[in-house]
């Protein structure tokens, strides 16, 4: 009996040291990026990586609490305004505006999460989805928000371009690097929530919310806590977004968005951190993938203009063959 014990010991360390050294070469591919990848595929690595961190934000609140959002777009669009409106107007340090965006957008967390907190399944959805386009439509009306024009003119906060290795490593490079280091920081800080005292109110929640408080776990106070979290996720990748384009619009916050964020959640599979990992990978990458492979083998038809269509068409039968997505949460909430 003692020598079985060891060996599951032994087996899930490993297992542990395996997906260990796996983590740890695809970190080291992802920081190298920028010197063996193009300005295309660069920009399109930030974009992936910039939707795996709003999709563990998103993951908080629709995988760990099972609060369906439709608006989560409006949390980023607060990180992004915040940031380049303090940056063009009154001269602020990058870093210091990245924390003032996480915290208002926390702010906006909350302001939404207040009044639906006895709603639930459509109905929630409806009031977030209202929240969304109110940003939006805010954001395009208001005066200090540059109004339909947008903000433009936000400067680098990077160091100037440099060429090292013979690749220029410009204002491109340093914001891929630095929404890497905030989806590392994303996927350690969800990993630790999942596990933690709220983390587990949040999966009691999800799972029967009536049952949860009948527990004594506080409702109010877990909700507004996991759209809080979620929120400043959104907040914070949303000024490194805001300085990696150098100009912000309203049209860059749209619904659209929020379902693009929601489908890498789904699609990678709800509650899991590697699996938002993939979805949000597969949401940017394949459909530009489909692109290139048109460039490559020119296949006589005009595929760029078909390839959403194969991408949707993938994900019907995904969804039909596998809903649970694509690496689903274990019942026993390991990430």
């Amino acid at each position: 009996m003692e020598n079985a014990v060891n060996q599951t010991v032994a087996k899930k360390k490993m297992n542990l040291k395996g997906k260990g050294s796996v983590l740890l070469l695809l970190l080291a591919a992802a920081v190298f990026f920028p010197f063996y990848a193009g300005p295309y595929w660069l920009d399109v690595g930030f974009l992936a990586v910039f939707y795996i961190v709003l999709g563990l934000g998103l993951n908080i609140v629709v995988g760990y609490a099972g609060l369906l959002d439709l608006g989560y777009s409006a949390f980023f669009a607060v990180g992004a305004y915040t940031t380049g409106i303090l940056m063009t107007q009154f001269q602020m340090n990058f870093w210091l505006t990245m924390i003032i965006g996480g915290v208002l957008a926390a702010l906006a967390g909350i302001i939404i999460g207040a009044p639906t907190l006895r709603l639930r399944s459509d109905y929630l959805a409806i009031v977030t989805l209202g929240f969304g386009e109110i940003v939006r439509i805010a954001a395009k009306n208001l005066e200090f928000t540059g109004s339909a024009s947008g903000i433009y003119g936000i400067l680098s906060p990077f160091p100037a371009p440099t060429q090292i290795g013979g690749v220029m490593i410009n204002n491109l490079s340093y914001s891929f690097w630095a929404i890497l280091l905030m989806a590392v920081i994303a996927m350690f800080a969800s990993k630790r929530l999942a596990h933690s005292r709220i983390g587990r109110s949040w999966a009691y929640i999800r799972e029967d919310e009536d049952a949860a408080e009948a527990m004594g776990i506080n409702r109010v106070r877990s909700k507004l806590a996991a759209y809080a979290t979620g929120a400043t996720f959104g907040g914070l990748a949303g000024s490194v977004f805001a300085v990696k384009m150098t100009a912000i619009a309203p049209e860059s916050f749209s619904f659209m968005q929020s379902v693009m964020i929601l489908l890498a959640v789904i699609l990678g599979g709800v509650g899991r951190i590697s699996g938002i990992v993939i979805g949000a990978v597969l949401v940017i990458v394949l459909p530009e993938f489909l692109r290139d492979l048109d460039n490559i083998f020119h296949f006589g038809i005009e595929i760029d203009r078909y390839r959403f269509l194969v991408f949707g068409i993938a994900l019907v039968f995904l969804m039909i063959f596998r809903p649970q997505g694509l690496l689903p949460e274990k019942q026993e909430n390991e990430n």
